[in-house]
Parts: structure tokens; C-alpha cells; sequence
């Protein structure tokens, strides 16, 4: 017998009982939990968190896009260090080190993930990489973003949910955006945050992203 699998599997809200079971596992691996309401709470905080003379970079990302945070940090000219509007006006031919350095170690980085676990683990993927040196511990602090729909019960979930829901949403992103689909070229799966203070995951009550 064939079983479907129901559409909303990936998209709807996770129930308080299980934020608040992701963000505790979270805690109790290192990671600085908060659980607020909604994007604008998000928004809010992350002004919080950012010092306005910090190098900050935003990875591609439709919650950021979403919320709203990715114009505040790039476009505001709040943060006046922001690394992609400054990555965005040198030659990739000649100053790629230069590129990938500001990309690697910024003072913060601010993102999300493609799922949580309610055991306290954060996965990413990605198609170039390029997040994944700051995500692990190049920047000096990591924010991220993360909806209530992308909480799921443990690691395989995760890796189905990224395969399955995710990566389809992401790909058609990136054939509009690049003329090219996404893919999973590597993937980061983060368990522990051994410096205390340094990963931030502002989980929201609301669904955002994909």
C-alpha cells in the first residue's frame, strides 16, 4: 500500500511544546536560544545583536528576505561594514582571496537553516559553500533565523525535509535568480556550539522561509 505523505508535513508550525523542546536541547548544547513571536520580533533582536561597527554578512536567504533583515543590515547603511554591498563592487577575477576572506571571518554572519531538531542540532546546506566557513566558526558570532515550520523530531526528518521540500523551493529560486538550479553540494550539520555566547537561534513561533 502506498502511503502519501501528507503536503503540510513541511510547512506547518511546529506547536509551542516543540519549540520549546528544540530551544532547551539547544541550550543544553552550547547555543543561545530564544524563542519569540514572529519576524519583526527577529527583526528586532537582530539590531540587538549586531554592534553598528561589526562586519556583518547575510547569507541568501528567503527569511531574511522575508523579514525584512537582509535591507536592514545591506541597504539601511545602518552597518557601515556590511560585506555583501561591499562584495558586490569588487571584480571576482582579481580580488576573489579578498571576497572570500570578508565572506569567511566577518564579525557576524546572519542566516537560517533548512531544519532544527528537536534534539538540538541546526542543518544547513548549500550549493557553492561559501556560508558554511562563517556558520562553523569563522565569524565571531552567528545569528540564526529560524521558522517554526523547519522544527522536526531528529536528523533523518531533517535531511528529508532539506531533500523533499527545501531544496525544490530553493532550486526554483535559484533558476529564476542565476539561470541555474540549487543542489546540495555540502551539507553542515551543527550539534554543539563549543564557544558560549558566539551562536545565536532566534526560533519564532511563526512559519517564514522555506
Amino acid at each position: 500500500m502506498t502511503v502519501s505523505t501528507p503536503t503540510t508535513l513541511f510547512t506547518d508550525p511546529a506547536p509551542a511544546d516543540r519549540l520549546e523542546r528544540a530551544a532547551g536541547a539547544l541550550a543544553a548544547h552550547g547555543f543561545t536560544a530564544e524563542i519569540l513571536d514572529d519576524a519583526a520580533g527577529a527583526r528586532h533582536r537582530v539590531q540587538e545583536l549586531i554592534p553598528q561597527d561589526a562586519s556583518v554578512f547575510t547569507v541568501a536567504s528567503e527569511t531574511l528576505r522575508l523579514s525584512g533583515i537582509d535591507d536592514d543590515i545591506n541597504t539601511s547603511g545602518r552597518y557601515r561594514a556590511a560585506v555583501k554591498p561591499r562584495a558586490l563592487t569588487m571584480d571576482r577575477a582579481t580580488e576573489a582571496d579578498d571576497i572570500r576572506r570578508l565572506i569567511a571571518v566577518p564579525d557576524v554572519v546572519v542566516g537560517s537553516v533548512a531544519a532544527l531538531t528537536e534534539t538540538g542540532s541546526l542543518v544547513v546546506a548549500s550549493a557553492s559553500g561559501s556560508q558554511l566557513p562563517a556558520y562553523a566558526g569563522g565569524a565571531g558570532r552567528t545569528i540564526w533565523i529560524v521558522g517554526a515550520q523547519k522544527v522536526v523530531p531528529d536528523l533523518p526528518m531533517a535531511l528529508r525535509r532539506l531533500e523533499e521540500h527545501a531544496l525544490p523551493l530553493e532550486s526554483a529560486r535559484a533558476q529564476e535568480a542565476y539561470g541555474q538550479p540549487s543542489a546540495v553540494n555540502q551539507l553542515l550539520v551543527l550539534n554543539a556550539q563549543p564557544r558560549i555566547g558566539q551562536g545565536f537561534v532566534l526560533l519564532l513561533r511563526e512559519a517564514i522561509g522555506f
